[in-house]
């Protein structure tokens, strides 16, 4: 199991590079394709309970490195440091994710995928709505406007998950195959300790 979440590491690593060079979709208004999430969920459903929450932990910090946002605001003495995405907050929205996908392995394990893919989708949104919504309550708090939502918005939000749900069940194969590759199956049910 070692060598596989070292593989998962190195491939959310790989998919977080990959997903920042593809161009956002024009036919999704500007939706981007968000590659980490998926091999994050592929790995809740694969991995222990704690492997899942060290993968949650690693995802997290790696999407807050490319994510986090701090803005110098004003000039001379009035300026200020806005931080609209601090490190960290990621780490627990992709615990708290892994954990609801974790809670469907006994159907990952009987080999049905159909609902993983399903709620790839879905979770990649929520990732991006979590993202949203704490960059728009702080903008709005610090400059005291409201919080507008275009349809071009939800868009961005609901497309990165249409974009996964399609893209899910081939990473799912290929990061199966990875899995086969070192003598790991992760739909194989985890077996509780011996008591000594």
């Amino acid at each position: 199991m070692i060598r596989f979440f070292l593989i998962l590491l190195l491939t959310a690593f790989g998919a977080l590079v990959v997903q920042f060079y593809i161009p956002p979709l024009a036919f999704l208004y500007g939706a981007r394709v968000l590659l980490l999430p998926l091999v994050f969920f592929f790995g809740a459903l694969a991995l222990p309970f704690p492997g899942m929450l060290a993968l949650a932990f690693a995802c997290g910090l790696m999407w807050d490195a490319l994510t986090a946002q701090v803005l110098d605001i004003g000039m001379g003495p009035t300026s200020a440091r806005v931080v609209e995405i601090g490190m960290g907050w990621s780490v627990l929205l992709y615990a708290i994710l892994g954990a609801l996908m974790s809670g469907f392995k006994p159907l990952f394990q009987r080999g049905r995928w159909e609902i993983h893919c399903l709620l790839s989708g879905v979770c990649t949104s929520l990732i991006v709505l979590a993202e949203f919504f704490m960059i728009s309550v702080r903008r709005a708090a610090f400059y005291n406007v409201p919080i507008e939502v275009s349809p071009d918005i939800w868009w961005r939000i609901g497309g990165p998950g249409l974009v996964a749900l399609v893209l899910a069940p081939g990473v799912f194969f290929f990061l199966k195959s990875l899995a086969a590759l070192v003598g790991y199956n992760p739909a194989a049910p985890e077996l509780p300790e011996e008591e000594a």
